[in-house]
């Protein structure tokens, strides 16, 4: 078979002619995926990864009926495409997943025990990978192959990344082999990144940031050209989806947090252009960015991991002076609109590596203020943000705790009820005791609801339960939740047990309830 011609817009962005000279065909390299394989891909929160050689791995297991028999070991910064990884998880190709995914077929997967997932904070998982921790029982402590999706390849071989950063340059350190897709579907992202690698202990070095502004990489992930074993033409658009209006509860989190910084604002704990800001993904973290771009705050800066379309909405208000993530993930609309006024955001927008945009000291000496949405939230202010009913596995814990452990201002915004099928009310948001523990009592200190905040910060465990129970439970579930607490209290005492009293043989009445009766209000009596 001919080798494949360079088109005019590929050979544009690759500068280094020796990359042109491995250009191939997913089919190409299909020896180099064995079963049991150890791979890495690029990408996060499902945009920036790789797009043809998946889609050509999938094509080739449905075609060959090879499920369950060509399965691997996959390794992403956190979320990659769903027709890419969801996919193989829907054609049984993976053994193992780490550290974040989304999606129907691969959350099934693991919790149905097929996929072994190993869920961990965004901010450790790249450099734990370098330090070997995941591949210690191989013979090469290597991935066997790693495909990055680059949107040029500069005269150095270094590759310039597209829409993401992630975990990108540990997986390249790690690699064994490297496979680059060069996306000639979307612009080139040259200067929009600011790259650092990994150094190993002792002589790891402090980054140098002091604002969010500043530079300390470089515009483009280093590559040995030596370990490119191929170059593949890609002309597939990142797969995202549109997004969900703001809905009457989520401006109402959106105007309690907004209140909040005025008031933090007027007693001298915040500037007038605040702190950097942190929003996780969703319809709340949608609300209340959008909100701000209507708010009396100007000259607001954003230090997070995700850039969403309400971003393009506070920079073109003129309030959003400069954003730092490590993806931009717009909807279509957004991407369009992102790449049609490219000009004018440029130049307000970095993106790093998911070990820096997380970055635990970072975010503290910034006084970042980190924003989250939970499953759950206990009356004592612990949240639960990965497992339902503390059993069934969701997306993974991503990096909510990187910031809301290090940030100044560390804040749980959720519904007061999520919808149920079995009960018009819902399930309820707020609960005597979280099944599942990610973020602790110790690292928060608001939490909202539509109902109102709790300002939790200083409160001894018994008062955040009154006033976690008065301002952020529904107005149906408020009697259950005081009537579990004040019999806690009271028994707790008696035994003077009254630090933080739980009822252990009731804490999940409500949980059990949901399960048996089909509602949480269908308790017996405590």
């Amino acid at each position: 078979m001919a080798s494949p011609v360079a088109s005019a817009a590929l050979k544009a962005r690759v500068s280094r002619p020796s990359m042109l000279k491995k250009l191939c065909r997913p089919e190409d390299l299909l020896h180099h995926f064995p079963n049991g394989a150890y791979i890495g891909w690029s990408g996060f929160t499902g945009v920036g990864y790789p797009k043809k050689m998946p889609t050509f791995l999938a094509d080739h297991v449905e075609k060959n009926n090879l499920q369950g028999k060509l399965r691997y070991t996959l390794f992403v910064g956190a979320s990659s495409g769903a027709e890419t990884e969801n996919r193989w998880a829907a054609l049984d190709m993976i053994e193992r997943r780490s550290p974040h995914q989304v999606g129907k077929s691969i959350a099934k997967g693991i919790n149905e025990g097929r996929i072994k997932f190993f869920d961990k904070h965004l901010s450790m998982f790249p450099v734990d990978l370098v330090y070997g921790f995941y591949t210690k029982d191989r013979p090469s402590n290597k991935l066997d192959v790693v495909v990055v999706e680059a949107s040029e390849i500069k005269e150095d071989g270094s590759i310039v990344p597209g829409a993401s950063v992630g975990a990108t340059p540990e997986l390249i350190q790690l690699a064994d082999k490297i496979i680059v897709e060069v996306n000639t579907a979307i612009p080139s992202f040259d200067g929009l990144h600011d790259i650092t690698m990994t150094d190993l202990p002792p002589r790891r070095k402090p980054y140098l940031i002091m604002g969010v502004e500043d530079r300390i990489g470089t515009t483009s992930i280093p590559i040995d050209p030596e370990k490119v074993v191929g170059v593949i033409e890609s002309d597939y658009q990142d797969q995202t989806t549109h997004n969900t209006p703001a809905d009457e509860n989520s401006r109402a989190i959106a105007n309690h947090l907004i209140e909040f910084f005025e008031h933090e604002v007027k007693h001298g704990r915040m500037p007038k252009s605040l702190l950097p800001l942190q929003s996780g993904i969703g319809n709340i973290a949608n609300a209340v960015i959008g909100g701000l771009s209507e708010s009396n705050f100007w000259n607001l800066k954003v230090w997070t991991e995700v850039i969403q379309d309400t971003f393009l909405d506070l920079f073109d208000s003129g309030r959003l002076d400069f954003a730092t993530a490590t993806s931009v993930r717009f909807s279509p609309e957004g991407f369009k609109r992102f790449y049609d006024n490219w000009e004018a955001y440029r130049n307000k927008l970095l993106l790093r590596s998911q070990q820096v945009s997380n970055s635990p000291e970072i975010i503290r000496r910034l006084g970042v203020i980190g924003m989250n949405t939970p499953v759950e939230v206990d009356i004592y202010a612990h949240a639960n943000s990965t497992n339902v009913m503390g059993s069934r596995m969701l997306n993974g814990l991503g990096g909510s705790a990187d910031f809301l452990r290090s940030s100044k201002y560390s804040i749980m915004h959720t519904p007061s009820t999520r919808p149920s099928k079995t009960d018009p009310i819902g399930v309820s948001c707020i609960v005597p005791m979280c099944t599942h523990v990610d973020q602790t009592e110790h690292d928060l200190d608001v939490v909202v609801t539509e109902t109102g905040l709790a300002d939790v910060r200083g409160l001894s465990p018994r008062e955040r339960a009154r006033v976690i129970i008065d301002k952020c439970s529904h107005e149906e579930y408020r009697p259950i939740l005081k009537d579990y607490f004040e019999k806690a209290e009271f028994e707790c005492l008696k035994k003077g047990w009254g630090h933080e009293p739980h009822l252990l043989f009731n804490s999940f009445d409500m949980h059990k309830a949901l399960l048996e009766e089909g509602s949480m209000r269908k308790i017996s009596k405590w």
